[in-house]
């Protein structure tokens, strides 16, 4: 049971003036009394800390400044992801209202893979730009750099990835997991930090006497729908600065003022007031289906789009190509599935970490199909697509599991190509004849802190409701302590002594399930990909049962106002063996 000292919760619930089980939910987050206000009405005005506590953070300001005063030509180098689309639109954004030239530049997952690249940087400075941005990426790009270097191209990096004691020959290296970086600004997603620049500079403009006449300051608030889209997709811990940047962007989309957010939420079909979820499932995949499997910059395209009519074409485009991810995601899920219960059997599971490997899998989705196998076997995972003589790795972890930096250590003994990440998600290039050894490797560096996250493994509880009482009052009363992500775990609750009336399938490998009280009141309850695996089996020949549920509360959206339903994570059979 997840919850802090009653006493305590009784103590939030009376200062902040609401129904003891948000007090219980706050409590039970380690939050104490005197923090409880700022956690449950987060606000940028006291979260924002300084941007100049990051290193570099003042060379970057400077730099951009200058290329500002001198008409400089200004490109923005993004990821292919949501973080990296994000970052480049939110810079895009704030500099192009300056009346900065700027272009953005994403290369191509399948041809010129992550980060920066010789020939992508040097084609840049041919083409008359002067100053390149690099977004989610540039950390571990020494080479690229130094080549741009020499030919006279001043890079800034803007970065949240691990980080090597040296550092890629740059202008300035705006990145708080900096070895030598002291701003505990570690958690920021790179759109995190790219806003942080953007108030820096806007800071340091203001300051300095620029918005005059004819030019207006940047409306900075009007960015956090973009940061907050990046931020919940790069699952950072919302926390701190995150979520206030997460609460408070999560207003400015609803606004719908961003055309292509606008658009992306209509062509998945959002119509409600957005929440992480939105952001995360609907979204979120949308914008990243254009780097898996379509046109890299289509992303960035969409969120920096002005024209309603233009970001529509492009919403609906993402979306088809989202479909076509699904497709090839399901086919490499399955050879990889298949490749694993090989070696282990249908019941067992692999030793420490899952590793998957196969020719002609597609890149774009091997990081999807990492998250899946991590989720069925609960232990950190690389997937990786072999081309010719190169494999190209995605991992995703565990909580607890430093996944970036493994692959650092694994670069510095020489056992893969590159790589890089942060703690929860990394990527790498390697020889495929190293694959096992790099398994090898990952074992026994990784075998004490996956059995430690093992002992922390057990289903968090928050409370124990009953099925009368599971109402969309307490619903809106548990999302009062939103928004819920990493670090902030959607609240789960526990309803006893329910009968299953219906375990029927829906969808790819779903269960949607009907569950009914004593009193006679129902609910639903969906169990996501659970069709196949253990918790299905149990639902399938449990029809007429008594069952504990356990799972998360939400409004019943589909059946129309005051009804409820469950996400299951957890069942036991009454009466069982």
């Amino acid at each position: 049971m997840r919850g802090g000292v009653p006493r305590i919760a009784e103590a939030i619930a009376e200062r902040l003036g609401v129904p003891m089980v948000v007090g219980q939910l706050i409590a039970g987050r380690g939050i104490g009394v005197e923090d409880a206000a700022s956690f449950f009405s987060p606000s940028l005005k006291k979260s924002l800390p300084d941007p100049s506590i990051i290193l570099d953070m003042d060379k970057a300001v400077s730099r951009i400044a200058r290329a500002l005063d001198a008409q400089e030509e200004i490109a923005i180098f993004g990821d292919y992801d949501v973080d990296g689309a994000t970052s480049s639109a939110v810079l895009y954004r704030y500099l192009t209202a300056l009346g900065a030239k700027v272009r953005i530049y994403i290369p191509d997952r399948m041809v010129e893979g992550y980060g920066p690249n010789t020939p992508a940087l040097l084609g840049l400075r041919g083409a008359g730009v002067d100053l390149v941005i690099t977004v989610d990426c540039g950390t571990l790009s020494f080479e690229p750099l130094k080549a741009a270097k020499d030919a006279g191209l001043d890079v800034i990096v803007v970065d949240h990835h691990k980080a090597e004691p040296a550092l890629p020959e740059a202008v300035a290296v705006v990145n708080p997991n900096r070895l030598d970086d002291e701003s505990d600004l570690g958690q920021l997603a790179a759109v995190g930090v790219a806003f942080m620049l953007a108030v820096a500079l806007n800071r340091a403009l203001r300051d300095a006497g620029y918005f005059k006449g004819d030019v207006r300051e940047p409306n900075l608030l009007a960015l956090l729908d973009i940061v907050a889209l990046g931020t919940v997709c790069d699952v950072v811990p919302l926390v701190g600065v995150n979520r206030a940047l997460v609460a408070q962007g999560l207003k400015v989309m609803a606004q719908r003022h961003n055309a292509g957010l606008t658009a992306l939420a209509d062509v998945g079909r959002v119509s409600e007031h957005p929440t992480c979820y939105h952001a995360g499932f609907v979204l979120g995949p949308r914008v990243n289906a254009g780097g898996r499997v379509g046109e890299s910059y289509l992303g960035a395209q969409l969120l920096t789009s002005n024209d309603p009519m233009e970001a529509r074409q492009i919403a609906e485009k993402l979306d088809r190509y989202n479909e076509e991810r699904r497709a090839i995601e399901a086919e490499v899920l399955t050879a990889a599935m298949e490749q694993v219960e090989a070696a282990v059997g249908a019941a067992g599971s692999p030793d420490t970490v899952v590793v998957a490997a196969g020719e002609g899998w597609h890149a774009g989705v091997i990081g999807i199909v990492a998250s899946r196998l991590k989720d069925k076997y609960g232990l950190p995972t690389f997937v990786m697509a072999i081309d010719g003589g190169e494999a190209k790795g995605s991992g995703r972890s565990i909580s607890g599991v430093d996944m970036g930096a493994a692959v650092i250590e694994a670069a510095q003994r020489g056992l893969i190509i590159k790589g890089g990440g942060h703690a929860m998600a990394a990527g790498l290039t390697m020889a495929p004849d190293r694959i096992e050894e790099f398994t090898e490797f990952l074992r026994s560096l990784m075998r004490a802190p996956v059995e430690k996250a093992f002992e922390r493994r057990a289903l968090k509880v928050d409370g124990v409701v009953s099925l009368s009482g599971a109402t969309a009052d307490l619903v809106d009363q548990i999302d009062a302590v939103g928004p819920f992500g990493a670090g902030n775990p959607t609240p789960n609750f526990v309803i006893p002594e329910v009968d299953l009336l219906k375990a029927d399938l829906v969808g790819q490998n779903h269960l949607r399930c009907i569950f009914k009280s004593k009193d006679g009141k129902s609910i639903k309850a969906m169990a996501f990909r659970q069709w196949d695996e253990a918790l299905g089996q149990l639902l399938r020949t449990g029809i007429g049962r008594r069952f504990h549920i356990a799972g998360k509360l939400k409004k019943d959206t589909w059946a129309g106002a005051g009804k409820v339903e469950m996400t299951l994570e957890d069942v036991s059979l009454i009466g069982a063996p």
